[in-house]
């Protein structure tokens, strides 16, 4: 596994208000697609996004997950293919993770699954066809 972030996406209560607060802060949206679903930021080189956070813990899939303490949180790892994101969940089962979702087709026409590292925070990874990573690794809504 390379050494980067691609995505943090913050689980949030409401979406429209949080969307608002990001762009007080001067943050300008990445994309107006799905604005109604989730709100994207390209930061420099690392994507940002607000998502509602019951459909975040739906996405999970991990039951009894409910982040309401702490906000839910998932740190996005997105590889450059399909098959790489299973490639990358078994690497890191390898290294003392824990598959929390296995590889899958998901409804936005990517592949992707979740691990926990060893402290139980919540990694995604995914293959997103519709934002191809650059050659560096960078990632661009």
């Amino acid at each position: 596994m390379e050494q980067r972030l691609s995505i943090v996406t913050l689980g949030v209560q409401d979406l429209q208000r949080a969307r608002r607060f990001y762009e007080t802060l001067g943050w300008r949206v990445a994309t107006q697609e799905n604005a109604d679903s989730i709100v994207c930021f390209t930061l420099n080189g690392i994507g940002f996004a607000l998502y509602p956070h019951e459909k975040l813990v739906e996405d999970i899939g991990l039951p009894g997950l409910s982040g309401e303490t702490t906000g839910a949180v998932t740190l996005a790892y997105n590889v450059r293919a399909r098959e790489d994101v299973a490639a990358v969940l078994d690497e890191a089962e390898r290294a003392g993770g824990a598959i929390v979702k296995p590889a899958q087709d998901v409804f936005w026409g990517g592949h992707s699954g979740y691990f926990k590292d060893p402290d139980g925070h919540l990694w995604e990874v995914a293959w997103n066809p519709f934002s191809p990573l650059d050659d560096d690794g960078s990632f661009a809504w």
